[in-house]
């Protein structure tokens, strides 16, 4: 079980500030970052990630500084990531993305197809990847991503492409993920899923932290329905 500590984390791109003074706790759980958009969430995911290095602050792991460190060391100390703008190697089967991530990590290719049946696109195992729907191709980049058996899972508009009943039971997966102690961060636009499976959910706003709380303190802020949800 893992607790990922976000403080004072500023980014700039030259007079923009992107992402303000940002402080935040991730425990064990399922986890909501919202905002409109432009609001800094998936730039705050990359400096947690390690794909950008934040203008000021610092990012922890269980109490260690992980700020210098790159994706590949986050990635060895169980960080995984998805993206906002799908990134499978269309050239390669469902099953064959899945086994590239389990070779990085010298685990066996038998498990890909456990995998894929757990997120519940195992009928798209030989499909090439470029040719799967959007929603399997969402699932696909989660299998690959929990392929790394990962204690912080960062998921980017994981929902896009999934319909009702796949939203469902995607937000009953992230619960499962939950409870074997996985801390799970998903920058997500569904309210539905957010506010339904989320234990905790952290809001941004201009590049600043408007609001933290469970889903029915953030749904009553009145900055948030000001700001974000209408």
């Amino acid at each position: 079980m893992s607790t990922l500590r976000v403080k004072g984390v500023t980014v700039r791109f030259g007079e923009v500030t992107a992402v303000d003074d940002v402080t935040l706790t991730v425990e064990p759980g399922v986890t909501g970052l919202i905002g409109p958009n432009g609001a800094g969430k998936t730039t705050l995911f990359d400096v947690i990630s390690g794909l950008r290095r934040p203008s000021a602050g610092q990012v922890s792991l269980d109490e260690e500084d992980i700020t210098s460190k790159g994706p590949h060391q986050r990635s060895r100390m169980g960080v995984a990531r998805t993206f906002q703008r799908l990134e499978v190697f269309g050239s390669l089967t469902v099953w064959e993305n899945v086994v590239v991530a389990l070779e990085s990590r010298r685990r066996p290719a038998r498990l890909a197809g456990e995998l894929l049946e757990r997120v519940g696109i195992a009928k798209f195992a030989d499909d090439q990847a470029d040719t799967v729907p959007t929603g399997a191709a969402r699932l696909l980049e989660l299998a690959r991503a929990l392929a790394t058996d990962p204690v912080l899972l960062l998921l980017d508009e994981p929902s896009s492409g999934l319909d009702r009943a796949e939203t469902e039971e995607f937000g009953e997966l992230l619960r499962q993920l939950s409870a074997e102690g996985r801390s799970v961060v998903l920058v997500e636009h569904n309210m539905d899923l957010v506010m339904g499976y989320c234990d905790h959910v952290h809001v941004l706003n201009l590049g600043r932290l408007l609001v933290s709380g469970t889903p029915d303190v953030v749904r009553a802020h009145e900055g948030v329905r000001e700001a974000y949800l209408g």
